[in-house]
């Protein structure tokens, strides 16, 4: 079985190369669209701080919104993600989300990495991740 390439990148979201200097980024970026962690709990970390940040930077806090901004329809069937996302969560796509529930971060995050690589999360890289970024508030 063929990894994902955001698995292989130890990036489960599949976060796009910019100038953020994530911790945990791996020392050679062989992807030239996305970054390589180390692991993917540091991958997971980024995606955690990613949500908070539209929360915090755009005034996001549903899940439809950070989808929505997350995979946007120019290049994925953003319809489809957030049905996909809120079906595996059993979350309202239009309920406000607490970015410090712990529990219903890790379930959409976990789901948003199903989507994006075809394979469920491994909790326990998502767990790690969901720690690190409390570590980093």
């Amino acid at each position: 079985m063929k990894i994902s390439r955001g698995l292989r990148n130890n990036n489960p979201l599949n976060i796009r190369r910019n100038k953020t200097a994530w911790q945990g980024l791996a020392a050679e970026q062989t992807d030239s669209a996305f970054f390589t962690f180390t692991t993917p709990a540091w991958g997971y970390k980024a995606a955690f701080i990613t949500l908070r940040n539209y929360k915090r930077l755009h005034g996001i806090d549903t899940l439809h919104s950070w989808v929505a901004r997350w995979a946007p329809p120019v290049e994925n069937d953003t319809a489809a993600y957030i049905g996909f996302v809120a079906r595996k969560t059993g979350l309202n796509p239009h309920e406000r989300i607490d970015c410090d529930n712990k529990e219903a971060m890790c379930s959409i995050v976990a789901a948003m990495s199903q989507m994006e690589n075809g394979v469920p999360a491994k909790m326990e890289d998502v767990e790690k991740g969901w720690e690190l970024a409390m570590m980093h508030s």
